[in-house]
This record gives C-alpha cells, structure tokens and sequence, in this order.
C-alpha cells in the first residue's frame, strides 16, 4: 500500500473540516438514498457490500459514478455502484467500514471531536469506549487503517488513528519513540553530536 511514509504533521494536527453548499434534498429521499447499498471492492477484488450511508464517510467513494442513484431511477443491481478501493487489503477494508457502520448507526454513536493536543496519552479519556477499543490493535493494523482512512478521505478515521499515533508518543523521549515503532538509529544525530564536539574542541 503507498504511500508508506505518514507525515509527522498529520498526526500532530488535524485538519477542519470544509462544507461546501449543496442542492436541498427533503428527509425522505435522502432516508431512501441512504437506505441503498454499495459494493467496495479490495485490492484483492472481494466485494463488500456495505449500507450506503456508512460509505459515504468516504469522500472517495462519492466520487465514483452513479453514486448519486437514488432508488427511483436504480438499475437492477439496486443502483449500488461499484467502488474499486485498489489500495485497501480486505481486512482493512471490513475494519474501515467497521468504524463507518458504528460511527453511522445512529446520532449518539458520533465520536467526540478529538481535542488538541491530546489531553491524554489514554485513548479512552480521549475518546469513547467503543473507538479507544477500536484502536486497540497492533502497529500495522493500526497504520494501514491510518492510510485506508487516508485514501478513502474518511476524517473521523483519520482523526482517530493519528491521535492514537500521537498518544503512543506523547511525553517519550527520542529513544523510547524509536524504541515504540522499531525504528533503526541510522547514527545521523550521534554523527552531528560528535562533529559539533570535534568543532568546538579545535575552537
């Protein structure tokens, strides 16, 4: 999956989100168009069949054509479209839409906006129960949700996996961090300490 490197600032801060104005759609037929289904297709080609309204968290999704079927004017394949997700394993794809399913099952399961900074390392003093659980996953899974929720545009998603990044790090020093997510020391910041040394010795 690329891209593999995740930007220091995407986990440190969050972007607002943008409303654009749009045409006005009465409760009923947007309950109907919710009410549809759509088939997401993982870069293994599994279809996942998932209700409308929870995919289209995913600002991607939208952008496939027919997606704005409504049931009237359906095919006979329900006017589901069709969404290739070429990026997303399987296992990622079915935990996304886990996230999308809870998140838009009803107005309460709405997770809190995520404050910044983090007020705590505690996902669970951060966010609720069911989402600090959620996250509760190894290091792999939780970066490959980071880049599905990445590119499938899903911000709550996003907010969520880089606060848990960020949580893993909050209060550590250079070493524990390198020591959290096995990242090598290339010896570059030793290197500059001992020129800096060698420097200020001939000074």
């Amino acid at each position: 999956m690329a891209p593999k490197m995740i930007k220091f600032a995407a986990i440190m801060a969050f972007a607002p989100t943008v409303v654009f104005a749009s045409d006005e759609v009465s409760e009923d037929d947007q309950q109907n168009n919710d009410d549809l289904e759509v088939d997401l297709i993982s870069q293994e080609g599994e279809v996942i069949r998932v209700p409308k309204k929870a995919a289209k968290m995913s600002e991607l999704a939208k952008t496939m054509p027919g997606w704005e079927k409504d049931e009237d004017n359906a095919e006979a394949d329900d006017g589901a479209p069709d969404v290739p997700l070429p990026n997303v394993k399987t296992h990622i794809l079915r935990k996304v839409m886990d996230f999308c399913k809870h998140y838009t099952a009803a107005a309460a399961n709405k997770m809190n906006d995520i404050e910044k900074p983090l007020k705590s390392s505690n996902m669970g003093e951060v966010v609720q129960d069911w989402y600090a659980k959620y996250v509760e996953v190894e290091q792999e899974v939780l970066f490959e949700l980071i880049l599905a929720a990445n590119y499938m545009d899903i911000k709550p998603l996003l907010d969520l996996g880089c606060a848990t990044v960020a949580s893993m790090i909050k209060g550590q020093t250079p070493e524990q961090i390198r020591k959290t997510f096995n990242i090598v020391n290339d010896g570059s910041e030793d290197q500059a300490q001992a020129d800096a040394e060698a420097e200020e010795t001939k000074e």
